[in-house]
């Protein structure tokens, strides 16, 4: 039924597109590979991201670093150049900020938009930006939940020394996940969960994610397929309830908490992400947010911290697996700045470490957990690379072909760390030019960028610090990459973790 729809539209919107082509004016968009442009998307709408990276790799090496594909009446442009991702999130920033409308799926999720992740450019997204960066994010903020990230590192290091003298093998990303959920729940709601309650965040939080993608059946003509597909609007509707079910008695507690303990004037509690949403004004709309979308920000940030931090643990230490002299040579670094006998790796400590922070960045460049940054839309009719983009087209930028370009990177298919070493750095930050951009760049990069580098750092750092990391017999590290929420190992990381 889902595939005889997509033809019967797919037909219909190219007929009326390959006309318009015909007898339109405008400059010229950037290429698209197919003679009826919706037709030629059906393979890859079909399998989903995978399908869709795949086709884009193949497409751009025929026909260059900017193209375009027709997946509704409007353009889609994919570009897969760093010089000219510098060129339109950087120096022309203000035109490329904005954010196409959410899908009908999308709606429920981010509450209309009211995220910042998809947020519409403009003043209610600056004010939940500003109040993510400058309460939650703020470098002395930051810091006082240091014993947070001591808590995670021992709840790792326990469950990792549990299976040191065992012959199985563990599970890598497991643990990891578990982990930043405890992490970023203790930072959302601001209290330690009990290890129900995180499992129980991290089920309602995966489910959402993990199956996201098997409803974008229901943002092709909502109005048909929710009669078409009443059980899967359903489905969907199910697993948004039991995440507000999970989340809201959460976000009630802390505010009982925070109104008791402004009666009584102490000071002493540490400010989490829930407190700074409880009395958040939006300029435009000139009222408080409401439940709903507390419940999307709180989904925001937990996703934000989790499965993409986890992720990428997770590719580090698995090219440290397959790369032994790699792995030695950081635990070199980490001895020679820490000493022999220390216990745990402190988070200035981390900061001295060259070697570990280029490990870290060839980690991010060779295994960005998102091949792609979510969709820019443009606020005016511009031109990028001597093609036009038309106002309210979507542009998409490939994290990963731009910091695998073989004109940039050698050998970039190759972990080597030792090409960050070097006295020329690279800003991932994208402002002086953009060589990778696992964060995004611009206006819209991701908020968490420095607290990202402080984890990635730091539990990097303590995890080679206290055992060595071995590949086991008949679970050799395999690099094969599949598409979930993030671009995961497709054979999850299996090793062992013998204690130092």
């Amino acid at each position: 039924m889902e595939i005889w729809l997509l033809i019967l539209v797919s037909l219909s919107v190219s007929l009326l597109l390959f006309r318009g082509r015909k007898s339109s004016s405008l400059p010229q968009l950037p290429p698209d590979p197919n003679f009826l442009p919706f037709l030629g998307t059906l393979r890859w709408l079909r399998q989903g991201f995978t399908g869709l990276n795949i086709y884009l790799r193949s497409v751009h090496h025929r026909l260059g670093p900017i193209i375009s594909l027709r997946v509704s009446s409007r353009p889609a442009i994919f570009v897969a150049n760093g010089s000219l991702a510098h060129q339109a999130l950087v120096l022309n920033g203000a035109v490329f900020a904005d954010r196409p409308p959410a899908a009908p799926t999308s709606k429920i999720t981010s509450s209309n938009q009211h995220v910042i992740t998809s947020g519409i450019y403009g003043a209610t997204w600056r004010t939940l930006r500003r109040n993510l960066t400058s309460e939650i994010l703020h470098p002395s903020r930051v810091r006082s939940y240091s014993h947070a990230r001591r808590w995670v590192l021992e709840i790792l290091s326990d469950r990792f020394r549990k299976h040191g003298s065992e012959e199985e093998p563990i599970v890598v990303v497991d643990h990891f996940h578990y982990a930043m959920f405890a992490l970023l729940a203790l930072m959302c709601f601001g209290d330690k969960l009990d290890e129900e309650q995180i499992k129980e965040v991290g089920y309602v939080q995966r489910r959402m994610l993990l199956n996201f993608s098997r409803f974008n059946i229901l943002n092709l003509f909502p109005k048909l397929t929710k009669l078409i597909f009443k059980s899967k609007w359903e489905e969907f509707l199910q697993i948004r309830r039991e995440q507000e079910d999970v989340l809201l008695p959460l976000i009630r507690a802390r505010r009982k908490m925070v109104e008791e303990e402004r009666k009584e004037e102490n000071k002493d509690y540490v400010q989490s992400y829930v407190d700074t949403l409880l009395d958040l004004e939006l300029p435009e709309e000139k009222r408080k947010l409401n439940e709903n979308e507390i419940i999307s920000l709180c989904s925001e940030f937990l996703n934000g911290g989790t499965d993409t931090t986890a992720t990428t643990l997770q590719w580090i230490m698995a090219n440290l697996v397959k790369n032994p002299e790699i792995q030695e040579r950081l635990y070199q670094e980490i001895k020679g700045v820490a000493g022999e006998e220390a216990k745990e790796i402190e988070e200035e400590e981390a900061h001295k470490m060259p070697y570990l922070k280029a490990v870290v960045l060839e980690g991010l460049r060779r295994h960005p957990p998102g091949h792609m940054v979510l969709p820019h839309s443009v606020t005016e009719d511009t031109v990028l690379g001597g093609y036009k983009i038309p106002k309210k087209g979507t542009v998409n930028f490939m994290v990963a072909e731009i910091g695998r370009d073989p004109a940039v990177w050698d050998e970039p298919m190759a972990f080597k760390p030792e090409r960050f070493m070097g006295e020329e750095s690279v800003d991932i930050t994208g402002s002086r030019g953009i060589k990778m951009m696992p964060f995004g760049a611009g206006r819209r990069i991701c908020p968490g960028i420095g607290l990202a580098m402080l984890h990635l750092e730091y539990y990097v750092a303590n995890m080679v610090r206290e055992f060595e990391w071995k590949e086991v017999k008949g679970c050799e590290v395999d690099l094969a990459e599949k598409v979930e929420f993030t671009v995961v190992m497709k054979h999850p990381l299996k090793a062992r973790a013998v204690p130092r």
